[in-house]
């Protein structure tokens, strides 16, 4: 389950933002956050929580503008 959460998450994110980079983005910003929800955050790599605070940052600066 914590595996389909981002990959629904990137299906569905791609074609309501019109925007592949988006729905990856999605994917990549919910997979920590569900892995951590499901108390296995330890086995998600420090690249991985890198790419959170990255793509985080991609969609902030992508609504502020």
């Amino acid at each position: 389950m914590e595996i389909a959460i981002p990959s629904f998450l990137i299906l569905i994110g791609m074609p309501l933002t019109y925007s592949i980079s988006d729905g990856i983005a999605l994917g990549f910003i919910f997979y920590p956050i569900t892995m951590i929800a499901a108390k296995r955050g330890k086995e998600v790599s420090p690249i991985m929580y890198l790419l959170f605070f990255v793509f985080i940052g991609f969609m902030w600066i992508l609504n502020v503008n």
